[in-house]
This record gives structure tokens, sequence and C-alpha cells, in this order.
């Protein structure tokens, strides 16, 4: 009894022992660094590049993590920046910032480190981005430096918030204007003139017309310039800003060489006027154009992927000609290319030479309000729904339906719906291009050409 005591005892104590023992010696191995100058830190990147971005707004926070491959574990004596604080840019490694350094970092066997990485570049006073860059050195115990590049470009910009326009104002500027707060507003009786200027709107950020507005050769979009994917930028995504308001009564916008993109609704009329010639309204969460009881004007334009209709017309009087009008939004179940309709007044429609398409079967619908006027004569179009009897209505029309050799997306120059980018220039083979339906046609010698 007593033998078999002893044992089992002895046995127990073998097994704590040899427990302990390899703690103990897992302890050993993790606790072991070392100075030898061949044993080194590898990086996920060697260079981080961060997205352009405006001079003196903060970026979007990157990251990248630093791995210990090596046979013991690695100390670091010092991380810092190369050119101090001289680029703007801000570290935190694993949760201690850089001020002006950190210092004394351990890196054990397979372990690793996150990096964080942000910038808020200071002013260049050029009106093109420059290239901002510094270096962040890890030194470690045994001397050996090691460096991350880190790179971006800035861009000066003109910053404007809550501007309101209450007399007669022209704006053209070499820099990207960027609006913040609740936008620009241009008040009764004054008018507005945009001229060769980009403008960028922070999400909250609207241009909204109670007075007269005029834009030239100017773009209007979100003002993110970063990623939301490797493969897709902020400007490819829908909904990055409430777009434009031409509001109830205001005297109305005249818009020449423009592209409205990414916004909710890229413009919105309200019993006003609206005249536009070779504009681009893109890629809108909402609709493309939305009038009601106004005066539309749309000559060479290009609607194009808005979640709801790319142009709706409610109780207009309306000249649509050559157009493009093509509804492929990619991100949900879309509304049609071209919706028409009467509304408490009547809707006067004419359409020629405009090529309507889209992704579904049918991207064409008109609605007649009981009791109300509608009005509408269509001739060298190429619409894609199921074909109208009506002659006096519908003039030399070509009938698009999705088992045709060429149709729907296959008209167009550029089409990748992986990564959303579209030029709806209209090629060679397309049955568009001869009788030249449309707005942009790829040309046999030149890239493209308007005529």
């Amino acid at each position: 009894m007593e033998s078999r005591f002893i044992c089992n005892m002895m046995k127990r104590l073998f097994f704590i022992v040899t427990i302990v023992t390899m703690l103990l010696t897992a302890c050993s191995d993790n606790d072991s660094f070392t100075t030898d100058r061949s044993q080194r830190l590898s990086f996920s990147q060697d260079t981080v590049r961060l997205d352009t971005l405006f001079s003196e707004v903060p970026s979007v926070t990157y990251t990248f993590w630093v791995h210990n491959h090596a046979s013991d574990g690695l100390r670091i004596s010092q991380v810092r920046l190369e050119k101090g604080n001289q680029t703007g840019f801000r570290v935190n490694v694993d949760g201690t910032f850089l001020n002006p350094v950190a210092q004394d970092l351990e890196v054990r066997k397979d372990d690793s480190l996150r990096v964080f990485v942000e910038i808020t570049a200071y002013e260049t006073k050029t009106v093109v981005p420059q290239l901002v860059e510094d270096n962040l050195l890890f030194t470690l115990e045994s001397g050996v430096v090691q460096k991350v590049n880190l790179r971006t470009f800035s861009w000066d910009a003109e910053k404007v918030t809550d501007l309101v326009i209450d007399e007669d104002m022209t704006i053209v500027s070499e820099k990207p204007l960027v609006v913040y707060g609740d936008g620009i507003t241009v008040a009764p009786e004054a008018t507005l003139t945009l001229r060769n200027t980009s403008l960028f709107f922070h999400n909250n950020a609207q241009l909204k017309v109670e007075g007269r507005l005029i834009v030239e050769d100017c773009i209007l979009r979100g003002d993110r310039l970063d990623h939301m994917f490797d493969y897709l930028p902020y400007d490819r995504v829908s909904g990055q800003w409430p777009g434009i308001e031409i509001a109830k009564g205001a005297e109305g916008c005249w818009m020449t060489d423009t592209e409205v993109r990414n916004a909710w609704d890229g413009i919105t009329a309200d019993s006003t006027q609206v005249v536009f010639e070779n504009c681009v309204i893109h890629n809108n969460r909402g609709y493309g154009l939305w009038a009601r009881n106004s005066q539309v004007a749309l000559d060479y334009c290009q609607l194009s992927n808005s979640e709801a209709h790319c142009l709706a017309l409610l109780g207009c009087d309306a000249v649509v000609n050559h157009c493009t009008l093509a509804q492929f939004y990619p991100f949900a179940l879309s509304g049609k290319a071209l919706f028409f309709s009467s509304d408490s007044n009547p809707l006067l429609l004419t359409c020629s030479n405009t090529l309507i398409t889209g992704y579904e079967e049918d991207v064409f619908e008109g609605f007649q309000r009981d009791g109300e006027t509608i009005d509408y004569h269509f001739s060298n179009c190429l619409i894609r729904t199921k074909e109208v009897k009506d002659e006096e209505a519908f003039e030399n029309i070509i009938w698009e339906t999705p088992n045709d050799e060429v149709q729907g997306k296959q008209h167009f120059l550029v089409f990748d719906d992986k990564k959303y980018i579209y030029d709806f220039s209209i090629i060679p083979e397309s049955p568009a291009y001869e009788p030249r339906i449309g707005r942009m046609f790829v040309s046999m010698t030149t890239e493209e050409t308007k005529q």
C-alpha cells in the first residue's frame, strides 16, 4: 500500500517536473533576444502609399505590420521619422505614438507589431499635387537601421464653408474648391458663375440655387480622394454628396462642358429652367436629373448609372437631342433610363437622335395621369423597350432587345462593371454609330468625337 502511494507520488512529481521544464524552456525561448546584425525585421510593406489628399486636411488611417521571423527576439531601440515633423506624417507603433520617437520596443520571435500612419500635409504653394514622402526608421539593438518609405501626394485647395452668394459672383480657380458645411447657396436675385473649376463637396454639402447658376467647364463631385478598396476609389462610389438643387421658382441653371457625378441626386429642378449642353451626369444614388414643371433642354448630354431614373421628366416642356441615356447602375436594382409623365402641368417632350439603353429589358417608361395632357415625339432614336406601334409619336426608331447582336453595354468603348470604369463613347459596331444616335462616337482615326 505504502509502495503504491510512493509510486503514484513519483509519477505525479515526474509529470509536474516535466510540465515546469517545458514551460521554462518555452519562456526561455520567447525571452531570448539577439543582437546578431544578420537578424532583422520584415515588413508587410516596404512602401506605404497613401492616397492623394488635400493639404491641411487629415487623411484616413493606414496600417502595416512589423514581423519578426528571426530565430530570436529583437529589440528596437528607436523608431523615428527621418524628417521629423517636417512632412506632417503621424505614426503610432503598437499603441506608442512617435513624440518625436518611440523607444525600447520588443518583438519576440514569431511575433509582430502593428503600425498606424496618418498625415495632415502642409500647403505646397502649387496648383498641381506634389509628392510628400518620409522614411520611418527602425533602429535595432544591434545598430542595424531598417526603413519603410511613406509617401502621398498633397493637393492645395481653396476651402469654403456655408457660402451664401447674395450678389453676382464669378468663381474661376486653378486650385480645386473643397466645400464644407451646408455647402453653397445662391440667393434669389443673385447669379453664381462657375468657370474652369473643380468643386469637391463634403458629405453633407450641396449646391442649392434659389437664383441663377451658370456653370462652364467644371467638375462637381465628392471630396474623398481615397479608396474604399484597393481597386475602388470613392470617386466611383455613388452617394458621396447631396448634389445640386435648383429650388422651386429659381431663375434656372445653364451648364456647358460640365460633369456632375457620385451624388445622391445629381440635379433636381422644380418649376424652373435647366439648359445643359455637352454635360455628363453620372453614377448617382438617386436620380441623375429629376425635373418637375420645368423647361428642360439637353443637347449632347450623357445621363448614366443612377439608382432611380437617369432622366425623370414630370410635367415638363423638354427637348432632348443627341443624348446618351444609359442605365447600368451597378450597386442595386435601378430605375429607368428615361421616365416621363404629366404632373400638375402637361408634359411636352421632343426627343431626337438619342440612345436609350441599359441592363433591363425595358428601360423606357411614360405615364399619363387621368385628365392630364401628355404629348411626346421621338425621332431617329435607339430605344430599349417593346416596340410601340405609333408612327406619329415614334419616327425612324431602332427598337433594341436583349437578343440583338449588339445591344446594351456592347454599344460602348469601355464597360468594366467590376471596377466601375466606363466610357460611353459609341463604337463603330453599334447600330447607333452610322445614324449618329447618341452623344459621343469613337472615330476611326482619333479616340472620340462629338459629331
